[in-house]
């Protein structure tokens, strides 16, 4: 079977039909790999970057983003790499409240055999209790 890549503009043509020839044409592909005809395969930096843009200029909230993604994640003949640690963000982005890439930091550090994180960004962080925190120069 053919895999191909991709790209962020597929999914944000398709989810917000601001360019509805290109959303149909997208249709299209998707309805090609439901059909088994060929393979979308995309990654965990597509996800970011559609976060990213449906939050700044499409202006939606964190429960509007991770449902439509989650859709594309569960969409027959999508593949994304990295699955589980991109849907562990999704969640954790609604959840807790916070950025993707430090809900996907959280996620993929719950594989690694350390958990000590050094960041100033102590906000988001300490919302996760499987982390050891360290902020430089933090005396407190």
């Amino acid at each position: 079977m053919t895999k191909a890549f991709a790209d962020t503009n597929l999914f944000l043509r398709f989810l917000t039909r601001d360019i509805p020839e290109q959303a149909d044409a997208v249709k299209d592909l998707i309805t090609r790999a439901n059909r088994k005809e060929l393979v979308l395969v995309t990654t965990a930096m597509v996800f970011a970057e559609l976060v990213w843009t449906l939050s700044s200029f499409y202006k939606l909230d964190k429960t509007q983003i991770k449902t439509m993604l989650l859709a594309i994640i569960n969409t027959p003949g999508i593949e994304v790499e990295e699955r589980d640690r991109v849907i562990q963000a999704l969640v954790w982005f609604e959840e807790k409240n916070l950025d993707f890439i430090d809900a996907y930091h959280a996620a993929w550090l719950i594989e690694r055999p350390f958990k000590r994180v050094i960041t100033f960004d102590k906000k988001h962080f300490q919302r996760f209790g499987h982390l050891d925190l360290e902020v430089p120069g933090d005396t407190s």
